[in-house]
């Protein structure tokens, strides 16, 4: 067997895990969270809310199925991806399939992680590392291949704007459709912008900071994002104004908690956060039970809602908000992701539910 490059995932509290470099030869640093998905790899690393972040995957065999081809569609929406790039600042996983296997695949894991730069490390026990992460909560840490001088202190990804980072930077249109949706891009994911063009929806995706207000719009949409809401106080504003009216509004993510925010509601930091396919949640009021797809490190304080608003979803794991509702206007938002991409189509409906009040 040829014979690996040695590298060290080391955490900000002291603990050491030595495995193997792959991937880019370099280190990096970031906050390191954990994700029990299964599969959607490719979907996973390109994925905007994790920027900032070293992710460390609990399935133990990653890479057996590669990397498929890049590419967009008529519209610009990327082909396969949920971005134009990988985001996620390093991997961490626990066995490394070196072969892989897949009628769609064009490249190896190895291969994708050197030409976008993003180091890998495996040989890693990911589960004694999610036990860490699970009691002591995410934590920075870094990936150090043997020879590289990198060590403490490192920024914290949470105290710099990521939506800024990873958001368009000027509107973009998609599809052409008789309805047209205003897409507010905190980091939006591709697969979003598929459910709303295949549903025949005129899409105008605008920057996080946008003043929306100037345009001609039938419903608004708040996408997902990474970091911390707190940063968005522009985006809140402007969302306090279309609140004023009476057009739909629907959020995802990181627009379950700005629209909570511009309802007087506060967010705060998960311990460790919800990032998998297999997050249960419950329709308040009902016995409606769904297995959803979630990728967050804050959450909503619906205690701290004012009298107009209620929840709409709660975890079935930890009881933390997963959703919540206007009263008596069509505003509504969801702490997961329907498109689910990758994941379960559990809740792809809602889609169809806002294009319906349009």
């Amino acid at each position: 067997m040829k014979e690996r490059k040695g590298a060290t995932l080391k955490l900000e509290n002291g603990m050491e895990f030595r495995g193997f470099s792959f991937g880019y030869d370099g280190p990096s640093d970031g906050e390191v969270v954990f994700s029990t998905a299964m599969v959607g790899y490719p979907e996973s690393l390109t994925d905007p809310s994790y920027s900032g972040q070293i992710l460390c995957v609990t399935y133990p065999l990653i890479g057996n199925y590669g990397v498929p081809q890049e590419g967009s569609d008529q519209f610009g929406i990327s082909l396969n991806f949920e971005s134009e790039k990988i985001w996620v600042r390093g991997l961490v996983i626990s066995d490394y399939s070196f072969d892989y296997s897949h009628w769609d695949a064009v490249k190896s894991l190895d291969e994708w992680l050197k030409e976008q730069k993003i180091p890998g490390i495996f040989g890693i026990d990911t589960r004694a590392v999610t036990q860490v992460l699970r009691e002591k909560g995410s934590m920075l840490g870094m990936i150090v291949p043997d020879g590289s001088d990198k060590d403490f202190p490192v920024d914290d990804p949470n105290l710099e704007n990521q939506i800024d980072i990873v958001g368009c930077r000027e509107v973009i249109r998609y599809g052409n459709g008789p309805k047209t949706v205003v897409l507010v891009d905190c980091g939006v994911k591709h697969n979003i912008l598929r459910c709303f063009v295949d549903r025949g929806v005129t899409l105008l995706r605008v920057p996080w900071d946008f003043d929306f207000s100037q345009l001609e719009y039938d419903g608004l949409f708040i996408s997902n994002g990474p970091g911390n809401p707190q940063f968005c106080n522009v985006t809140v504003a402007n969302l306090r104004k279309a609140m004023e009216g009476d057009k739909p509004i629907f959020g995802i993510c990181m627009g379950n908690q700005l629209l909570a925010r511009a309802g007087g509601a506060n967010t705060y930091k998960l311990k460790y956060g919800h990032r998998s396919h297999n997050q249960p949640v419950r329709m308040i009021g009902t016995n409606r039970c769904f297995i959803t797809s979630q990728n967050h490190g804050f959450a909503v304080d619906d205690k701290t809602l004012g009298k107009d608003w209620e929840p709409w979803f709660v975890n079935m794991n930890d009881g933390t908000n997963e959703g919540i509702r206007h009263r008596f206007k069509p505003f509504c938002s969801v702490q997961f992701h329907p498109e689910a991409s990758s994941g379960p189509t559990d809740t792809n409906f809602l889609f169809d539910e806002f294009i319906g009040k349009l």
